[in-house]
């Protein structure tokens, strides 16, 4: 005895948005780190250069060629200090 393909089509439409949800969240994944693969398993320091090239660049994965930082680079300063108790 055959299966119907009435039964198969509500597996068939949710395959097809488990697929296209996937694409979509890569898709959107590789249009936000510039057009690059994205990062995994990153630790403290490609952190700190990932914030760097973002304040200089606008993207976390973007790099730049420039000998001279940008104009106002120099009071965009990352580093949080600690007030002193006096």
């Amino acid at each position: 005895m055959g299966v119907p393909i009435e039964s198969l089509l509500p597996y068939a439409i949710m395959m097809g948005m488990f697929a296209f949800s996937a694409g979509a969240v890569g898709q959107l994944k590789h249009m936000q780190n510039g057009g690059k693969a994205a990062r995994r398993g990153l630790d403290a320091w490609d952190r700190v250069m990932m914030e760097r090239d973002r304040r200089l660049t606008g993207f976390a994965r973007g790099q730049t060629d420039k000998p001279q930082a940008p104009p106002g680079f120099e009071l965009n300063n990352p580093w949080r200090v600690e007030g002193r108790f006096f």
